[in-house]
């Protein structure tokens, strides 16, 4: 089964090509899901994420590529990003635009990093969050929640990953998501908890 994914970022496809090919769903005859890019439907269309929430944009994307695909084509779109106890839920929907809106993953880091100097230990917990846009035929419409709950590092620790991993460690490990192993950060990742509801809802209903 094909799943195209509305999204122009390269490390986000690579997480959603691993996680499923690591899926082989009950119910479905052993058929593997396949993430398929944007590039095979002729390009993720330009899309202004300004529904103020991740499950907005999720949706705006989704809705976006699917006008370049057949009608029975099924298509997955991922907003996510990082929400601050200390900054008060910032950067939030707005992650990747952090330190402007033409900031790089690497300027929008290092605002974190500065806005969080002076932030005391005890008040560094933080929470990733994804929201996966689920659309197929005939007029499937269906959202699906992932969140990885955790605390910001002083420093980026960790070569893996992308975005703010190196500054982040989950819950219950010691390392950053930037440390870890591409099958860890999918078990302990946002984008692994929500693939893994969305995969069922699949696997259920295929």
């Amino acid at each position: 089964m094909k799943l195209y994914l509305a999204s122009g970022n390269a490390h986000k496809a690579a997480e959603f090509r691993a996680l499923a090919e690591a899926t082989r769903p009950p119910g479905t005859a052993g058929e593997r899901m396949e993430v398929r890019p944007a590039s095979e439907a002729g390009g993720m269309p330009a899309v202004v994420e300004d529904a103020g929430t991740f499950a907005g944009n999720a949706l705006k994307k989704a809705r976006a590529l699917r006008t370049r695909l057949p009608a029975e084509s099924w298509v997955l779109a991922d907003d996510s990003g990082l929400c601050v106890e200390a900054l008060e839920g910032a950067p939030g929907v707005e992650s990747a635009h952090f330190a402007g809106p033409q900031a790089d993953p690497a300027a929008n880091l290092a605002k974190l990093i500065e806005s969080m100097r002076a932030v005391p230990d005890g008040r560094r917990a933080a929470e990733f969050v994804c929201v996966l846009a689920l659309l197929g035929p005939p007029d499937v419409e269906r959202l699906f929640e992932g969140r990885c709950a955790g605390r910001l590092i002083r420093e980026p620790r960790g070569r893996a990953g992308f975005g703010y991993d190196p500054l982040f460690v989950p819950e219950g490990f010691e390392i950053t998501l930037a440390e870890m192993s591409a099958h860890q950060k999918n078990r302990a990742g946002h984008r692994g908890r929500a693939w893994i509801g969305c995969a069922a809802w699949l696997a259920a209903r295929l």
